[in-house]
């Protein structure tokens, strides 16, 4: 029975075929595909949303899809998830290949269970017991700004703050201090590097040529990921060990990956050793990247707004203690909400996830459009918080806007970085705290004297399955 999403007046046998919504011309067979960059492709798909309107049609590949750039109904489509649409099957598909068979790609009830043991691990309650560990790991970050603010180098600054994410993901989720920050060498790290990239080169891909020949560049993927593969299975081990030390982690795990493993051997669990794998997977990667280059974004658009940036130092100053380097008290952390509106309003110009991609579980219709079972379905997240029409400074940086109404508040609520509905992002908690962490640290020892690129320009935006600022340098000193 066929479903109506936004237009729930309208019958599903008066919708039009999608065929009739206007969008670029496609090829045959390639569809819009060679007009498309995959290192910048949400700007492409942007720019046809400013010449096509809200709701347009592309092809990836032979296929139809519907682009879809309006917040409000963005949300509800988000909410319709998991009965109503899933993640694409070719994405799917991908994502099972390289070993992350976790919840980022489970549907179903398949998803409903592994759900509840992940978000557990990232609860408020759990961070809080992590928070000294987390202290350890940013007291790791302050001993390379120390270097750099003596020498006056410039650091790469993706880079290290992936260093430091890993760091905290490793330590929250596996029980296990990586301390890939003061070991940048660190093989891992270089590994991790090279996943995603070539994930999105194969979701994207119009064949799949890996599946019947390996080119150098898939023997040197398939390499690296077997490295990556042999640490999450390291770390499976030493969290078994530890469990079979002090069974009493079978009932109280200390982390996600003890709770995984207790399910895992809890009969009738229904968790395989595959998932096990994907979510130890899932979370090394999606802990890196998303939390990483929202950091960079934020800390670019604070250095080129000083005044913004002067604010949020002002607060840490006064929330600190004398001689208190950086917050070392959990609720101290929590309770920088300039730092969050700096943040929100940086997520809200820079999501470093510009572009959902789902297909319908289900004969349904969007806005008046027929959508049978597995047409695929493309949300751009930012052209509604970015709306001149709802605001006309939308496209400036101003972290205010979040304490405001009106116009202001139209803006915040169609920013959705986290996503929205039953599969908001379970490390939200998380990567909040991460931020904050940071960027109080920055803000309590150091002056910021470049955060940019080698010719003074705007980072370019670079998507990489995530979204990051490309070829961004930062250099500080110390407070005086």
């Amino acid at each position: 029975m066929a479903n109506s999403v936004g237009d729930r007046s309208a019958p599903a046998g008066a919708a039009r075929p999608l065929s009739s919504v206007p969008g670029p011309r496609p090829l045959p067979l390639l569809g819009n595909f060679a007009q498309i960059d995959l290192a910048s492709m949400h700007l492409q798909f942007e720019q046809w949303a400013r010449d096509y309107g809200p709701l347009y049609r592309v092809h990836l590949g032979p296929r139809a899809a519907l682009v879809v750039t309006r917040s409000d109904l963005i949300s509800k489509l988000l909410r319709d998830r998991p009965d109503g649409w899933r993640r694409l099957q070719g994405m799917q598909r991908v994502i099972d290949e390289v070993g992350g068979k976790g919840l980022f790609s489970a549907e179903g009830a398949d998803w409903l269970r592994q759900r509840k043991l992940v978000m557990g691990a990232f609860d408020p309650g759990h961070l809080k017991r992590y928070f000294p560990a987390l202290v350890r790991v940013t007291q790791q970050l302050r001993l390379c700004l120390d270097e750099a603010a003596r020498t006056g180098a410039a650091i790469d600054l993706q880079a290290l703050l992936m260093r430091y994410t890993v760091d905290v993901t490793s330590g929250l989720a596996f029980g296990i201090e990586m301390n890939t920050l003061r070991h940048p060498d660190d093989a891992l790290q270089g590994h991790l590097d090279q996943v995603f990239p070539m994930m999105m080169k194969r979701i994207f891909a119009p064949l799949p040529w890996w599946r019947w020949v390996k080119l150098p560049s898939d023997r040197a993927f398939d390499a690296h990921l077997a490295k990556v593969h042999e640490a999450c299975l390291r770390f499976i081990a030493q969290a078994r060990e530890r469990i079979a030390q002090d069974p009493q982690l079978q009932q109280h795990p200390n982390n996600l990956m003890e709770a995984l493993i207790s399910a895992r051997d809890e009969a009738g669990a229904g968790l395989t050793d595959a998932q096990l794998l994907g979510n130890v997977l899932t979370v090394l990667l999606a802990g890196e990247d998303t939390t990483a280059n929202t950091l960079g974004w934020t800390l670019y658009l604070l250095h080129h707004h000083r005044g913004e940036w002067d604010s949020l130092v002002a607060q840490v100053d006064a929330a600190l203690a004398a001689g208190e380097d950086m917050p070392r008290q959990f609720d101290t952390a929590r309770a920088f909400e300039r730092i969050e509106d700096c943040v929100n309003e940086a997520m809200r110009l820079k999501p470093v996830a510009p572009a959902l991609l789902m297909e319908a579980c289900r004969d349904t219709v969007v806005e008046g459009i027929a959508m049978p079972r597995d047409t695929q379905l493309i949300c751009l997240m930012r052209p509604g918080a970015v709306d001149s029409a709802v605001a006309s400074d939308a496209g400036q940086y101003r972290p205010q806007r979040w304490r405001a109404t009106g116009p202001d508040h139209e803006l915040t609520k169609a920013s959705m970085p986290f996503g929205a509905g039953p599969r908001l992002c379970p490390g939200r908690y998380l990567a909040m705290l991460e931020m904050k962490m940071v960027l109080g640290t920055l803000a309590r020892n150091y002056e910021l004297i470049e955060v940019g690129t080698a010719d003074g320009r705007e980072p370019s935006e670079r998507l990489a399955f995530t979204m990051f600022p490309a070829g961004l340098k930062l250099r500080v000193r110390m407070r005086r």
